[in-house]
């Protein structure tokens, strides 16, 4: 299949962290996607996973997403997330995994690879990724692309894991992306 299904997918939220936010490009735009992802995650049982990096110098998720994480945050020091102690078991074993996140060159790309090399599907949701420059952003999202990241947006994915208009929870996911 190769449209994302909500029964064989899961959502990682990637280092949407107080202290690094203010630096990233378009950055309320890419957390205002996240917490669209969220919440259409909790609306259709995707489980969810949000990583920080390196807390004690980053500082913690922000609010507005720690709020709708419920506990489901993994601590890391290493770039790439699949690197951390326990990650890919806390993570799951759906194939398929939607990423959103901090910096998009950096640990959202690490992670992505790491993802990629552990078999899993990956769809990176384009507008909701950030980097503290645009071209560091577009560079890495080629690169996720090159070696078999699917680039997706928010709607996309929304629409994906709705999958029909006869679903009962079709006008709570219109509104969620109007």
């Amino acid at each position: 299949m190769l449209t994302i299904d909500r029964a064989t997918s899961s959502l990682l939220i990637v280092d949407f962290q107080t202290r690094l936010m203010p630096a990233i490009e378009e950055g309320a735009a890419a957390v205002a996607n996240a917490e669209r992802l969220m919440t259409a995650a909790a609306m259709f049982d995707v489980p969810l996973l949000v990583t920080e990096q390196n807390s004690g110098g980053l500082g913690p998720t922000l609010p507005e997403l720690a709020a709708r994480a419920e506990g489901r945050v993994t601590q890391k020091m290493s770039f790439d997330a699949c690197r951390a102690p326990g990650f890919l078991d806390r993570l799951g074993g759906l194939p398929a995994v939607v990423v959103a996140g901090c910096e998009t060159h950096v640990c959202v790309q690490q992670t992505v690879l790491g993802l990629l090399d552990a078999g899993r599907r990956v769809y990176l949701v384009r507008d909701a990724v950030g980097s503290r420059r645009a071209e560091s952003k577009e560079t890495a999202i080629a690169r996720m692309a090159r070696h078999g990241a699917e680039i997706v947006t928010t709607e996309m994915v929304v629409f994906e894991w709705l999958a029909s208009a006869e679903d009962p929870r079709f006008r709570d996911a219109i509104r969620l992306i109007k």
